[in-house]
């Protein structure tokens, strides 16, 4: 077996099933997690429709690039979200198998491994970008966010005898776990620094559709390109999903697109993969991506959640003012992570993700997602809101103690 394999660590829901092993929570109190980022609420019923109305087509072999209706949608639906001056479907758009699949075969597909092979990360990030880049053959690169940066990874620490290593750049934005959106003016300083240093940029945008403010959507990596004249993208590509969006993550349909010089070998990539979209899923997705009123139907249920559950535990937690994403990224009162998710569960039957679980601890030794939670507020906002109760009953119960 391939020895980069021993390098993978356990994943985060693998290392919570152990913290809360031997621990029996109350039988009477129904069990909320606000563990996975699965969203709950309905799926967009057009796309379901549209499924059922093309399942004959499960017959037929899809090609890898996806119909040409179904990167028109694509392209068209990216131009209007990110005002670009336009998004080449033939060229610079590629149908993947959910955002998951792609971040990692992408990792695979582009580093070069005849050369020191760094891929910086923000950190606490989505644990794909690490494995991803392990299995690859590369070198994690960590880049902190905390209070201090805003949540967002910190660029500015980054020596330029380091950059100098670096073959690809993630960012995750809106971020999981802390919901920090990135300004344009921070993609265009990675964008130059990708132009100084000579790396690929890679941005998970699979959270864009969520965001409180209706008047502020938040900015992409494209969209930076755009204002600089970079219509062609270079060095960059984005990632995005149906998942979140449309809540149909069991559909495993999203997109890659950007420059056209990165998505040829990609394709090329997938075309040995074998992991085409199969044409009913394609025609879902064109569907999806045509209508924008579920999309806004579905903000509304999470901005009606946020305020209901931030009004339960403002009192008692201190957390960054959400922008975007369906996360809170309180801190823990008494900074133990691990310990408080284990007493709550314990107690309330409520399931929460450490911080420590998300991050790693960087040259400085720190984790910065110690002393923290990940709340995914996915389910139905009547066991949402209950969860967060419970949550402050029991910090308030534990501060009398």
């Amino acid at each position: 077996m391939n020895p980069d394999l021993d390098a993978l660590k356990p994943y985060p829901f693998e290392k919570l099933a152990a913290l809360k092993a031997g621990v029996t929570p109350p039988a009477g109190l129904t069990p909320i997690p606000l563990t996975i980022g699965e969203p709950q609420h309905a799926p967009f019923a057009g796309a379901l429709t549209a499924l059922h109305r093309h399942q004959e087509d499960f017959a037929r072999y899809p090609t890898i690039a996806g119909s040409a209706e179904l990167r028109g949608a694509i392209a068209g639906w990216a131009t209007r979200r990110f005002g670009l001056a336009g998004l080449d479907a033939d060229l610079q758009v590629l149908p993947v198998n959910g955002t998951r699949e792609a971040i990692f075969a992408f990792v695979q597909a582009a580093l070069d491994r005849t050369r020191p092979a760094k891929v910086a990360m923000p950190n606490p990030f989505y644990q794909i970008y690490e494995g991803a880049t392990l299995l690859a053959g590369g070198q994690p690169l960590y880049l902190d966010g905390t209070a201090g940066s805003g949540f967002r990874p910190d660029l500015a620490s980054v020596p330029a005898d380091t950059w100098r290593d670096v073959q690809l750049v993630f960012l995750c934005s809106p971020g999981n776990p802390t919901g920090a959106v990135t300004p344009l003016a921070e993609f265009e300083t990675l964008i130059a620094l990708a132009d100084e240093h000579d790396f690929l940029i890679a941005s998970d945008e699979c959270y864009s559709e969520l965001y409180l403010d209706e008047a502020a959507p938040p900015p992409g990596l494209l969209e930076a390109c755009a204002r600089l004249g970079r219509h062609d993208y270079r060095r960059c590509l984005v990632f995005h999903s149906l998942s979140k969006r449309s809540n149909l993550p069991g559909l495993r349909s999203g997109f890659v697109a950007g420059d056209a010089e990165l998505i040829a070998p990609f394709k090329r990539y997938r075309t040995y993969h074998g992991c085409a979209m199969s044409l009913p899923v394609q025609q879902a997705s064109v569907t999806a991506w045509n209508d924008e009123a579920h999309v806004r139907a579905n903000r509304d249920a999470y901005r009606e959640k946020f305020a209901a559950v931030t009004e339960v535990l403002t009192p008692v937690l201190d957390f960054p003012a959400p922008e975007a994403s369906f996360y809170l990224w309180p801190a823990v009162p008494g900074g133990d992570d691990e310990a408080f998710t284990r007493a709550l569960y314990a107690a309330e039957n409520v399931s929460v993700l450490p911080g420590s679980y998300m991050g790693r601890s960087g040259n400085n030794g720190i984790n910065p997602g110690s002393g923290r939670l990940r709340l995914a507020l996915v389910a139905e906002v009547e066991a949402t809101v209950e969860a967060a109760e419970r949550i402050r009953r029991f910090i308030e119960r534990s501060a009398r103690c």
